[in-house]
């Protein structure tokens, strides 16, 4: 059995004495010391732990003259050699990316044993399910599922957050009578950017998959202050509203410049992140007194009948901005005329996600989308209330809502940290999930008995809360989904978590926010679509880092470690603090008159990002000192 010899110690002609070790698989420690032979009385030798391949072995540095010295290591299951006895390795953790350079025979036991391949949270183990599960042949196709799977993740996430997550949040903000300005930063921002803030939460709360948040954040914040920004000036060139966009635009330098420094500093401490969420606040803070001088000089104008400025109507524009929310129609046909409907026809139809007529009248492209959502949208039917303010009723389905009160506190449970604390038996005999279930049927058969089908009771709006809730974990479990089954596909491809972060995940993250900005700048807004383009990110990058790293602080009482993929993250911050540079010229230099050349110029410099961020990533473009 032959030993893997390094190459000699090319000093005055001298070799290295090989080191010979046996490495015992699972061994917990070390059986034997080393001993140092006597034949090299003249030469120091000092023993130094290195790692080698799946274990820690032993190499010895043998001191020259003048001070040079020489390190020998071997990993040979050999013993009795040059005077030294056996040394027994003990495995030690690798990077997991190292999986694939191994035989296909050793890969599923690397992953079980390597603590950097476990997860942390989630319901599923993609890497073991890829390397334990399928044969190494069928790699491709194994691959294959998880990047369908990883779409209709993202499917999962967009018709959670539009239908379900943001009226609710509407249905709140109504209840507690805010302004459309206060909702609009706050809630509907909330909503608007709930992948992006839970799949920061996710990645923030594991040290290994920091890079992930960061680069879908920072990624996100080019594509969408770029690719966005860019798209709506070449569909329809306008003039841009000055302040809030000046406004805007500063408040994310400093967020972007916050972040730099925070990447420098490779730490996030308590004040540091209470600093993320306090200048949010500021922010918040600033829009209100904005507002307030738009509505006081709107007043003067009016008093003195002077007319507003295109400047003073683009704050308007904002406004409805803001509050402009999808409600989400359940596709009620007509009530029928000669005949009441019962409780079990009210039920079937508040579970129906299809409409019949809208089915016929809509594309082919429609249809098929339609039918990748319809399971989803049946389970988040039957799991999250909807309250819509709008509406007569409310929206008030009462078997359904009943059977709500069942259903939502038990998904609630199961899905709160992947289903740990629904589990969790009270005693050691009853679990928590059975209390819910119980304690959700009282109060169900208790609604029932006590509503009637035409008229919503006096406290529906806490559906609302409740199904906030709901679809907020629900959302949460699937961006866990989300990072680690990105984080599975960069072992298997190796590539690093910022890169993924800022293609997959920002793709996956901000195509809503693309299709409805594009929409509303064919539809003749421009200035909304702008303005939601520096508005919403600025809540994306602030709650969720501030967030992130706050959470994870309190969870383990240390502060949050981060080690930047290299280079990459430079350039990934450096890009974003560009674009935001570049607009902040560009803008007033043409008298905030946006034109198609002004378009073309930010599509351009999000391709070359892109190209730089590639070459950089796979090693074409790098930094000696690296």
């Amino acid at each position: 059995m032959a030993g893997r010899w390094l190459r000699p110690c090319p000093v005055q002609g001298l070799l290295c004495v090989p080191l010979l070790v046996e490495t015992v698989s699972g061994a917990r420690g070390l059986s034997t010391g080393a001993h140092v032979s006597p034949q090299f009385p003249a030469l120091g030798v000092h023993q130094t732990p290195v790692e080698d391949g799946g274990g820690v072995v032993f190499g010895f540095t043998t001191r020259l003259p003048f001070g040079r010295a020489c390190t020998c290591q071997s990993t040979a299951v050999l013993s009795g050699l040059c005077g030294f006895r056996r040394l027994y390795a003990v495995p030690g953790p690798r990077g997991c990316r190292d999986v694939c350079a191994r035989n296909a025979s050793d890969r599923c036991n690397f992953i079980r044993t390597n603590p950097d391949c476990r997860s942390e949270g989630g319901y599923l183990d993609y890497l073991e399910g890829i390397f334990c599960h399928f044969p190494p042949a069928l790699l491709p196709l194994a691959v294959t599922l998880y990047v369908f799977w990883l779409f209709y993740l993202f499917l999962i996430l967009a018709v959670t957050a539009e239908k379900f997550f943001c009226p609710n949040l509407s249905a709140i903000s109504t209840t507690l009578k805010l302004s459309h300005n206060v909702a609009g930063v706050t809630f509907l921002a909330f909503g608007n950017g709930a992948p992006d803030i839970f799949s920061a939460l996710v990645a923030f709360s594991d040290p290994r998959t920091a890079g992930l948040a960061l680069g879908a954040l920072f990624g996100a914040g080019v594509l969408v202050t770029t690719v966005v920004a860019g798209g709506i000036a070449i569909l329809h060139p306008f003039t841009a509203a000055s302040r809030p966009f000046l406004r805007d635009i500063i408040f994310y330098m400093v967020a972007v410049f916050l972040t730099f420094t925070m990447l420098f500093r490779g730490r996030v401490t308590l004040p540091w992140a209470l600093g993320y969420l306090g200048l949010y606040v500021f922010y918040v803070l600033t829009v209100i007194l904005c507002t307030w001088i738009y509505r006081r000089q709107r007043r003067r104008s009016l008093a003195y009948s002077v007319p507003v400025t295109p400047e003073v109507l683009s704050d308007s524009e904002e406004d409805g901005a803001s509050s402009n929310t999808n409600s989400y129609d359940y596709g009620d046909e007509y009530r029928p005329l000669l005949y009441r409907e019962t409780t079990a026809v009210i039920l079937a139809r508040a579970l129906n996600p299809l409409d019949l007529r809208q089915w016929r009248s809509k594309s082919a492209y429609w249809r098929a989308l339609k039918v990748f959502k319809l399971p989803v949208e049946f389970l988040l039917l039957l799991t999250v209330p909807v309250v819509d303010p709008d509406r007569d009723d409310r929206n008030w389905k009462r078997p359904l809502n009943c059977l709500h009160l069942v259903i939502s506190p038990l998904v609630l449970v199961l899905t709160l940290q992947s289903g740990v604390y629904g589990v969790y038996e009270i005693g050691g005999l009853f679990p928590v999930w059975a209390v819910v279930v119980i304690t959700g049927t009282a109060l169900a058969s208790v609604t029932f008995f006590a509503t009637s089908n035409r008229r919503p009771p006096r406290l529906h709006w806490l559906f609302a809360f409740l199904g906030f809730l709901t679809s907020a974990l629900w959302i949460n479990a699937a961006a866990t989904e989300v990072v680690n089954i990105l984080r599975s596909l960069g072992v298997v491809f190796r590539l690093s978590n910022t890169v993924l972060g800022l293609t997959l995940l920002a793709w996956g993250n901000s195509i809503g926010d693309v299709f409805s900005d594009f929409t509303l700048a064919r539809q003749g807004y421009p200035r909304m679509a702008f303005s939601a383009c520096f508005g919403g990110i600025i809540f994306n990058i602030l709650v969720g880092v501030g967030l992130g790293c706050l959470l994870q602080i309190t969870r383990s009482h240390t502060e949050v470690k981060l080690e930047p993929d290299g280079l990459l993250a430079w350039v990934l911050a450096g890009a974003l603090g560009l674009s935001l540079a570049f607009s902040l010229v560009a803008v007033p230099l043409q008298c905030f008159q946006l034109s198609k050349v002004y378009g073309f110029c930010l599509l351009l410099f999000y391709l070359n990002f892109l190209v730089v961020a590639l070459l950089t990533e796979f090693g074409v473009i790098h930094l000696r000192s690296l």
